[in-house]
């Protein structure tokens, strides 16, 4: 639980939203620890102490080492239900309103678990958090190749109905570009599904290219190094297309040098769209709350932008328009906003 100072603090009292969080990189190390010693522990991984600074990183490669690390400790369907049930919490602690929660199926398979099976249990933890609001975004992780982004998107489609609202390829963008995965796009649009894409982070500006001109994105995941590119800057400006943006996980992963070194502040003065989020905030040691405040002390964010900033997400979100209008009038009429 949160400590009576902490949860007095403005940064969390205000209602929030979130587009770009990973599941499996969201559960808290006390979840995660159980789920370590349940499966035989690691030697090199004595206590829960090794276990956070396990989650430390010198580039995007050596992040995407530990994300591997972690998975192989969730093997049962049960694991999915524990690790939604506990970030849910987290989320309801956080006083996050809706959140727009990515899983990935494709790197379980290996256990024998399958898309269908995953998402009913991860949907039966969520349920026990009526606190929040939770919609799916199914990762189709890029690594694996377009056959499999397809057979995971025809299996997700059976199950759809437990608030699967869009797909996603996440991943190692270096290796696998957007182009791709362009047919397996356009059938995720027939299905009904929406759509984004992890461009602009460990690869640059040909990468959100990709993702707008062949996957034909509804927002994108980072973007962060759009800077690159001038015309694509025009481009997001034009057409409004929401980045998914990420500042501390940026800082973590080597995309920038240093959250003053971050794009993000310009982008937001010459009028893109921009929504925070945490990506994977217990692997980078981050809130919501943590990444407003940084956006405050470290680039000049006032509290009138920050809320611009969460009401942006709230527009940017895949909710029914009806659901939107309600959620959009309750945080503009909560208190917390006059609390600072």
């Amino acid at each position: 639980m949160l400590d009576s100072d902490i949860v007095s603090d403005w940064f969390y009292k205000i209602p929030k939203i979130e587009l770009h969080l990973h599941l499996e990189g969201a559960i808290p190390i006390g979840t995660l620890w159980k789920l370590v010693q349940k499966y035989g522990g690691d030697p090199s991984i004595p206590d829960r102490g090794a276990l956070e600074a396990k989650f430390r990183y010198i580039d995007f490669p050596h992040f995407i080492k530990a994300w591997i690390w972690k998975n192989q400790f969730i093997r049962e369907y049960e694991d999915f239900t524990l690790i939604a049930e506990a970030v849910a919490n987290q989320l309801a602690q956080m006083n996050t309103r809706y959140s727009e929660v990515f899983y990935s199926p494709p790197d379980f398979f290996q256990h024998g678990l399958n898309t269908q099976d995953i998402t009913v249990a991860i949907r039966k933890g969520l349920d026990l958090v009526p606190e929040v609001e939770v919609a799916l975004v199914t990762d189709l992780v890029r690594d694996y190749g377009p056959e499999n982004a397809a057979t995971t998107l025809s299996q997700v489609n059976e199950v759809s109905d437990l608030g699967v609202v869009g797909i996603g390829i996440g991943g190692s963008e270096q290796g696998f570009p957007p182009e791709l995965f362009e047919d397996v796009f356009e059938s995720a649009r027939e299905l009904g599904l929406r759509t984004t894409a992890h461009a602009g982070e460990a690869a640059g500006s040909s990468s959100i290219w990709g993702v707008i001109n062949s996957l034909r994105v509804d927002r994108i995941g980072h973007g962060t190094r759009a800077f690159e590119d001038p015309k694509l800057l025009k481009h997001l400006i034009e057409h409004q297309i929401p980045l998914e943006i990420c500042p501390i996980s940026n800082v973590c992963t080597g995309v920038v040098p240093s959250l003053k070194d971050h794009p993000l502040r310009s982008y937001y003065d010459q009028g893109l769209s921009i929504t925070i989020n945490t990506d994977d905030p217990v692997m980078f040691d981050t809130s919501l709350a943590k990444e407003y405040r940084s956006l405050v002390t470290d680039l000049g964010f006032s509290h009138s932008d920050i809320k611009d900033l969460i009401l942006n997400g709230l527009r940017s979100s895949w909710l029914p328009p009806n659901r939107k209008k309600t959620l959009q009038d309750e945080f503009i009429a909560n208190p917390a906003w006059e609390l600072h």
